[in-house]
């Protein structure tokens, strides 16, 4: 099956899972962004309740216990909100003995591919196959710990940001996340009814 972080991740997951014939799911991780710094992370959430932190990061910025505190809050809030609306109803497609990969449309910190990864392992899934387009080496190379494989079809140097590797990096939106996992499960459906699946 095929998990995506949204939002930039479903575009991306959504053609990885039409060309594998696979399962699409949505897969929520928030960052934890340094207050006035948002785009940096010192460490993110997933479903299910993991949170990874950079104590690096931590240290060197300084950020205190309840700066930590408050933002952890303010994006669980934003996790559990999200949740409800992507998924419309639908439950969580189950991920026990499955292989697994999970998608984004690139990594730069690697926080929130961390998160999610190391969310699946107690949620007993066989294989983790991480699967992004572009990401720094290092940041594949830290992942490559945490996951059974790790594919990253470009690492360039000197990275940037991921959407510098993008003609078009426009912001996903939330009806496009709902329009996309709404046509994902019906393919998977369709494909069960004709015995594809």
């Amino acid at each position: 099956m095929v998990l995506v972080l949204p939002r930039g991740g479903v575009p991306v997951g959504f053609e990885v899972a039409q060309a594998l014939h696979a399962e699409m799911d949505v897969f929520l991780v928030r960052k934890l962004g340094v207050p006035g710094e948002e785009e940096l992370a010192f460490g993110a959430l997933a479903s299910g309740g993991v949170r990874v932190l950079n104590h690096e990061l931590i240290q060197y910025l300084r950020l205190s216990e309840e700066t930590i505190q408050q933002v952890t809050a303010r994006e669980e809030r934003v996790l559990e909100a999200r949740e409800l609306l992507y998924r419309e109803g639908r439950p969580p497609v189950p991920i026990e003995g499955r292989m697994v990969v999970l998608v984004d449309d690139g990594l730069a910190t690697g926080a929130s591919m961390l998160a999610a990864a190391r969310a699946l392992r107690p949620s007993g899934a066989r294989k983790v196959i991480i699967a992004v387009p572009v990401a720094p080496r290092e940041s594949c190379e830290e992942l490559r710990r945490e996951a059974d494989q790790v594919i990253c079809i470009a690492t360039p140097h000197p990275f940037g940001a991921v959407g510098l590797w993008y003609e078009d990096f426009a912001q996903v939106t939330d009806a496009e996340v709902c329009k996309l996992l709404e046509q994902a499960a019906r393919n998977t459906a369709e494909e069960r009814a004709s015995g594809d699946a």
